[in-house]
């Protein structure tokens, strides 16, 4: 990304695309987006804008002349449907930066999913509260509290005055309130919106969903906090479940074998209409960093149960098989064989660790 300065042209305001002061930088690939300094266009490349510069060139240009009402509509129409892929590539973007532990950078991808946000749905819709959210657990990440407590709020408010709002959104809400006063040490207070976040999340997927394993993950460290292990211990338990089952039902569905042709001919296989349950980018990197968080904890563990430290080693084993990082699939496979020793174990662990060689092979032949 190269950088020119700008004088501003005659009668155009330019302003920076993370702090709207005066902008001054050019990024000179799109052409469309400005900064006040190279600093902000820096963190803007790192968080967001490397993925969406070339996008951004067809929905910031001045609209082509169209010779029919029709043309203009299907440009409208067009345009907002790129906007609401922007939408869901900027917030998944976003909170994929939030579990790696990036929040600086996790910024500029919430504050493009805002914008977008606002120019599909409007400045007071209930659909820009999912990026309030991200804003608001980057500030609490950052230790920028009262920022936080800012944006939160502002969800919040959105939240109350949409009686129809799902209980996806309110389970959000109330996962980064309990995050917030799980920072400023309002332990009480944390377990209480925690609770709520499960309760929504819950009723929105159901309890063993990973959607909902990340409420009992903070609830967790919040008792882990407090000195009363056993909870924090029982709830990690069931945060590794809930990632092992949806893990292991990817596993099998990239390693079943191919239904056998029956005769001859386009019919003779047939077609299977199961689809995969997969992980998108955010819910990788929330596995990667839920699962070898538990597992640092574990394997650190005095007086551990050896059942504990084979279920998240084999858990890990399998989300690096579905990253296709062998290398570390084998190596957790390793030691969740080496950890169940001795152990009444039904995981068939021998069989991962054969299915891992296998593909190991076959991406090499590749």
């Amino acid at each position: 990304m190269t950088l020119n300065p700008l004088a501003f042209p005659k009668g155009v305001k330019l302003v920076c695309e993370l702090c709207q002061k005066p902008a001054f930088v050019q990024c000179t690939q799109c052409r469309v987006t400005y900064y006040c300094c190279v600093d902000h266009q820096r963190a803007d490349w790192l968080g967001i804008h490397e993925k969406i510069c070339e996008s951004l060139i067809d929905l910031r240009q001045p609209a082509p002349f169209m010779p029919s009402e029709e043309l203009r509509q299907n440009r409208e129409d067009d345009l907002v449907r790129q906007r609401k892929q922007m939408i869901d590539l900027t917030r998944t973007t976003g909170q994929k930066l939030l579990f790696e532990g990036k929040h600086e950078q996790a910024v500029p991808a919430a504050m493009q999913s805002l914008r977008f946000a606002i120019e599909v749905h409007g400045i007071a819709s209930i659909e820009l509260v999912p990026s309030y959210l991200i804003l608001g657990e980057a500030s609490i990440g950052l230790g920028r509290l009262s920022q936080a407590e800012e944006y939160l709020a502002q969800a919040d408010w959105t939240v109350l005055k949409t009686p129809e709002v799902s209980a996806a959104i309110r389970s959000r809400l109330h996962r980064n309130l309990g995050l917030l006063h799980a920072a400023k040490g309002d332990f009480p207070e944390a377990l209480r919106h925690l609770a709520d976040d499960i309760y929504h999340a819950s009723e929105e997927y159901g309890p063993d969903d990973i959607r909902t394993s990340g409420g009992y993950f903070h609830m967790a460290n919040v008792f882990f906090r407090q000195g009363k292990r056993d909870i924090a211990d029982s709830l990690y338990r069931q945060v590794t479940e809930i990632w092992h089952c949806h893990l292991n039902l990817i596993v099998e569905f990239r390693t079943r074998t191919p239904k056998t042709p029956r005769g001859v001919g386009p019919g003779a296989i047939e077609k299977d209409d199961t689809e995969e349950e997969g992980l998108d980018e955010a819910q990788e990197a929330e596995a990667i960093q839920v699962l070898n968080s538990i597992y640092d904890m574990r394997e650190h563990q005095p007086n551990r149960r050896s059942v504990d430290l084979v279920s998240v080693c084999h858990a890990l084993g399998m989300l690096y098989f579905i990253l296709h990082d062998l290398k570390k699939a084998k190596e957790f496979g390793r030691k969740a064989v080496v950890a169940s020793e001795g152990e009444d174990d039904d995981r068939n662990l021998v069989e991962f660790m054969k299915i891992c060689e296998r593909y190991h092979t076959a991406f090499n032949q590749q």
